[in-house]
């Protein structure tokens, strides 16, 4: 940690607190849900009225998606921006979504509440140094393939620029499992709260790509001590465009947040760390 100055735990211990709209991230558990991608104004909104019932605390969606293939459906861009505007509008609930360029930083925050590095932008050091130089919070996810090390060596670009407000994220790295898209590593919260001052939350969706295993990965989140979740949602996951095996229905995030909630609660009392041993 030696040359990670400005990411490193002090003595003091005092941790990162972002306020974003309603909520404080790193002091609240925050969860944040939407669609992988923006693909029409009726999906965008139906799904964010859908979070805001549930108690999701803002709205995630994808205007511009850096995909594997470059005929895979890559995002409307300003007029994706501007639909999560209207969401935002009705809902009142925060807008995160991607960035990839750093050409496009400037005018992305004009639309956005949290910007979210790309687990394959992790290290792209021009757009790290660009969103550094900006007033919005930065959602960093951890690259496929990197270490605890080199995440953080990431978010201490951000801060070297002047934005101290960097959130952590893991979101499953690759591993020689082929059952699940991802390995969800969920060892990184500890080794987080040991390590960084800065808040640290997770992405069952993305960390597992299934369906059947986001809500056990999502509640193991919550008891090993994250500071929130994203989870994916889609008013009709067979119709998305992106990633349409790992997003939740209205009713099942529902059925989710009901849970997540119950065991927030239970975590917050002077029995519930003790009896699961997650950190608090």
């Amino acid at each position: 940690m030696k040359n990670l100055k400005l990411v490193k735990l002090e003595e003091s211990g005092k941790r990162t607190e972002i306020k974003v709209g309603n909520s404080v991230i790193g002091k609240d558990f925050v969860v944040i849900a939407g669609p992988c991608s923006v693909e029409s104004e009726e999906q965008t909104m139906k799904t964010a009225e859908a979070v805001k019932k549930a108690h999701g605390n803002m709205i995630r969606g994808g205007a511009f998606k850096p995909r594997t293939s470059p005929y895979d459906f890559q995002g409307l861009g300003l007029k994706g921006l501007k639909i999560l505007e209207k969401a935002k509008l009705k809902t009142g609930l925060p807008v995160v979504t991607e960035v990839i360029d750093p050409r496009d930083v400037s005018w992305v925050c004009e639309y956005a509440d949290i910007l979210q590095i790309g687990a394959r932008n992790m290290q792209n050091f021009s757009l790290l140094k660009e969103v550094g130089k900006s007033n919005k919070p930065i959602l960093l996810k951890r690259g496929m393939h990197s270490t605890f090390r080199e995440l953080l060596s990431c978010a201490e670009y951000i801060l070297a620029e002047g934005n101290p407000n960097v959130i952590l994220c893991e979101r499953g790295i690759r591993t020689f499992e082929t059952y699940t898209r991802n390995t969800l590593d969920l060892s990184i919260i500890p080794a987080m709260k040991e390590m960084t001052h800065l808040p640290i939350m997770v992405d069952p969706s993305h960390g597992t790509g299934k369906l059947s295993l986001i809500e056990s990965m999502s509640l193991a989140a919550v008891a090993a001590g994250a500071d929130g979740i994203l989870i994916e949602v889609h008013i009709n996951p067979a119709e998305a465009k992106s990633d349409a095996d790992q997003q939740l229905t209205p009713s099942q995030f529902s059925h989710l947040m009901e849970k997540v909630l119950k065991l927030k609660k239970f975590m917050d009392t002077e029995i519930g760390p003790s009896i699961i041993g997650g950190r608090h």
